[in-house]
């Protein structure tokens, strides 16, 4: 299991650096000398972490984790590891704005980090400032076995419905010949019970459709930063 005596430091993502505070990745309480915040994540992270620190820089943190590889195996049990992580930032004690990075993030020190930190400040306080206090979330509509439906008259209907309701929204591609529409939606957290309800309502409407509505998800559908582990 990855302690605080690995080497290197595997990022989950960046954070303003007010809410950067330090955090466990295990249930309990936190130690009386600490003052760590406890959040509670399913499992560890990547490669079995159990910490959670920051590493800042100015007005801007990455969250990070110890590891001793510099390439982790993609599994897929480290994969959910790496969402996990990302979903309780996202949602717990109040949730927290956060540029999710890719799976496999690994810088070799903290001073490598802190130059990606200080190259991409604009980049990631604008980044921060867009996605501020709001979540991804994901719509799929996809048509009934044998089932015959109008499908442009189904786009139609879930764009008025659901765009009055969203900051943004992104096109996610097709999975099936079946599908009538793959969106991811950046939605403000004060608007998440409403597009819930909106949601619920074209469930309850639509015919010969089956709609997955999932998330809320650390919004990567509407960030567009782009950077490189540096060794």
């Amino acid at each position: 299991m990855a302690d605080s005596n690995s080497s290197y430091h595997y990022v989950y993502g960046i954070v303003a650096s007010s809410d950067a505070n330090v955090i466990s990745l295990e249930e309990g309480e936190a130690d009386d000398d600490s003052d760590r915040e406890t959040l509670p994540v399913e499992g560890a992270g990547v490669a079995g972490a159990t910490e959670l620190y920051p590493v800042s820089h100015g007005r801007l943190a990455a969250l990070a984790s110890p590891i001793d590889v510099t390439d982790p195996e993609e599994t897929d049990e480290d994969a959910k590891r790496h969402d996990a992580v990302l979903r309780a930032l996202l949602t717990e004690n109040g949730g927290r704005t956060i540029v999710p990075m890719r799976f496999g993030m690994v810088f070799e020190s903290e001073r490598a980090l802190k130059n990606v930190l200080r190259g991409g400040r604009g980049a990631f306080r604008r980044t921060l400032h867009d996605i501020d206090d709001r979540v991804e979330l994901g719509l799929k509509v996809v048509r009934e076995q044998d089932a015959t439906v109008d499908d442009e008259t189904i786009v139609e209907r879930v764009s008025d419905e659901l765009e009055p309701l969203a900051t943004s929204s992104v096109d996610s591609g097709e999975f099936s010949d079946r599908l009538v529409l793959n969106r991811s939606y950046l939605v403000d957290r004060s608007d998440r019970e409403a597009f819930d309800t909106a949601v619920g309502e074209l469930e309850a409407d639509l015919e010969d459709v089956m709609i997955r509505y999932s998330g809320p998800f650390a919004p990567y559908s509407f960030v567009d930063v782009k950077i490189g582990a540096q060794r």
